[in-house]
């Protein structure tokens, strides 16, 4: 079995946005794993409803049980980096950071091309404000 190193990370702005060539990837590599889940949730759905021998259910139920596991392999990939997925619908992930003495997150969205915005820890997206570009975020 393969183990993910965990690690926990600080990010500013400046490091965030260097890692995001990688985080894209590794989130694409969870849209394409998700979608790969549905895929076969759907199939098995018309197996079901086609009233079909157990044969081809439970084949097709077993590559669902390794499409599953290969979805939470992904997603430990991308939080192993310290970054939190906060839905993968939405594409909207987020970095730990600090701002002065707050622990504060960095807030990215699929299709930004940089880290941008900020919100506190009890804040979700609408709570989101941009970077100022005094350098306000510690590194």
């Amino acid at each position: 079995m393969n183990k993910i190193s965990l690690m926990f990370t600080l990010y500013t702005p400046q490091t965030a946005d260097k890692a995001l060539p990688e985080v894209k990837r590794l989130f694409e590599n969870i849209i394409t794993q998700k979608n790969d889940v549905v895929a076969l949730q759907e199939e098995i759905q018309a197996i079901i409803d086609s009233g079909s021998p157990f044969e081809g259910f439970i084949k097709k139920k077993q590559e669902l049980n390794a499409a599953v596991t290969n979805l939470y392999r992904a997603i430990e990939q991308l939080e192993a980096t310290g970054v939190i997925i906060k839905s993968v619908d939405e594409g909207l992930l987020d970095f730990p950071s600090r701002r002065f003495d707050e622990e504060v997150w960095l807030c990215w969205k699929v299709g930004e091309t940089k880290v941008k915005f900020w919100h506190g820890k009890e804040e979700g997206f609408m709570g989101r404000k941009p970077l100022e570009s005094t350098g306000v975020i510690e590194p």
